[in-house]
């Protein structure tokens, strides 16, 4: 078995022409809070530099160490010495230093290094050829092979969040593959929203979901009760935690989570039954949720939710800084839709890989295979 070894990432030539003698970023105030100045630089999910004056007595390049998507780089210049802070509009703050400029070459003191984790020169290929895309017909051996020795090794040296949509707990060789993982360690965090759970602990509770026997499929008789019940049954004892115990649930991906110590967050949406007592109401503390997970991650693997994986990927950059080293984060979109896995990477997320595929085939090999 080959073991998984981390892409070495190779910092862009700064002390070669033309970034040796690139002009130190701007910065403007923020005229107010929410708001920021004409000109401002938005950051993508690539590894983004700003040179910045005064550090030691000369310039140096800052690279944000958490960075996202649509946030615009703050300078922050405490004692310690300055850094360059990710900031989403809603959290500005009247006179943050914000960075403007909207070139990415270097010519403003902003560099985007597009080619992080590339051979900085490209082999030349074909101008013309076949199958480039990602699709049905994509042949996905390799990346499935990729995935389990990446798995095995994030296990131990990353941190794995799983998006999870409600089609993984419909299933019972899904739903019990998956907690398996989490059993196995290969779950750090999950994401997801109220469907998921309630499905999963409809599933503990009557073995259907939404009204199906999770493994026959056949619809049992006032099946479409289940979930409505599993709701009113969790909020009247105010808590899944108090719902397993006192119900004696002891099965599935939310029972193992919480027997393991995973965090959950269930970001809620306008469509919700119930919903479960966890679940976050309000999209901007669910938001922040997420991205407190976002932020340590170093894999995301999400299934079968195309809006909560637009969700997580639009927070999500294409690198980490881990003990002073950059490393890419990896992010996997497994739908069985073709316009599903392909739509984040319209959102922005350059660096998906996508898998179609069902489900359920998907999580059991690997279950299977790591």
């Amino acid at each position: 078995m080959t073991m998984f070894n981390l892409p070495e990432y190779r910092e862009p030539p700064f002390d070669e022409p033309p970034l040796k003698n690139a002009p130190p970023a701007r910065t403007a105030p923020a005229p107010s809070d929410g708001t920021a100045p004409p000109g401002f630089h938005a950051l993508s999910i690539f590894p983004e530099y700003f040179k910045v004056d005064g550090i030691g007595g000369k310039s140096a390049w800052l690279l944000p160490a958490e960075s996202r998507m649509d946030c615009v780089p703050v300078l922050r210049e405490p004692a310690s010495g300055p850094w360059i802070d990710a900031v989403e509009f809603r959290r500005l703050k009247r006179g943050d230093l914000v960075v403007v400029g909207r070139t990415e070459d270097g010519s403003e003191g902003i560099y985007v290094d597009s080619l992080a984790f590339c051979e900085r020169e490209k082999e030349s290929k074909d101008a013309f050829a076949f199958r480039t895309g990602r699709s049905r017909e994509t042949a996905y051996s390799r990346d499935y092979d990729e995935l389990y020795k990446l798995l095995r090794y994030e296990k131990e040296h990353g941190y794995i969040v799983w998006v999870l949509g409600p089609a993984v707990s419909f299933d019972h060789d899904s739903r019990n593959a998956m907690t398996q993982l989490i059993e196995k360690g290969y779950a750090h965090a999950i994401l997801a929203g109220n469907a998921l759970a309630t499905h999963d602990l409809e599933g503990a509770a009557f073995k259907t979901a939404l009204g199906q026997d999770i493994y026959t499929q056949e619809g049992r008789a006032n099946g479409h009760y289940h979930h409505l019940d599993l709701l009113n049954m969790a909020r009247l004892h105010g808590s899944v935690e108090k719902l397993i115990e006192m119900e004696k649930l002891n099965d599935g991906i939310v029972y193992a989570a919480m027997k393991n110590r995973i965090p959950m967050v269930l970001a809620g949406s306008i469509r919700d039954d119930g919903p479960l007592p966890e679940v976050y109401g309000n999209v901007y503390e669910a938001q922040d949720a997420m991205r407190e997970h976002i932020r340590k991650a170093t894999t995301v693997v999400a299934l079968a939710t195309q809006l909560h994986t637009i969700a997580a990927g639009n927070i999500t950059p294409s690198y980490a800084v881990r003990d002073g080293k950059v490393r890419p984060v990896y992010f996997y979109s497994i739908d069985v839709s073709e316009f599903a896995v392909n739509k984040l990477r319209d959102r922005g997320t350059l660096s998906v890989i996508p898998i179609v595929t069902n489900i359920q085939d998907f999580l059991v090999l690997l279950k299977n295979n790591i």
